[in-house]
């Protein structure tokens, strides 16, 4: 699938999850599945809790986050020691 195709999967209206992007045809924030990535759950474990998602919505949640980072100037989360 090509990239534009799946960055349509990804939806911003400010009237569905205040705005956020979700998952189109969902009120799944991209936030939510890129936590829960983080934390340590599978793509198989998250296509089992929400039948609804498939694996393109995931890969869709991946390629926004890379996009957004992209066009992101970032500052240290942590001070770093020296």
């Amino acid at each position: 699938m090509k990239e534009a195709q799946l960055l349509q999967r990804i939806v911003v209206d400010p009237k569905v999850m205040a705005g956020k992007p979700v998952i189109r045809g969902t009120r799944l924030p991209v936030e939510y599945i890129l936590k829960l990535l983080a934390h340590g759950a599978t793509v198989e474990e998250i296509l089992q809790e929400y039948s609804g998602l498939t694996h393109e919505d995931i890969q869709a949640c991946l390629l926004f986050a890379t996009r957004v980072l992209e066009k992101t100037d970032f500052m240290p989360l942590i001070a770093s020691e020296e």
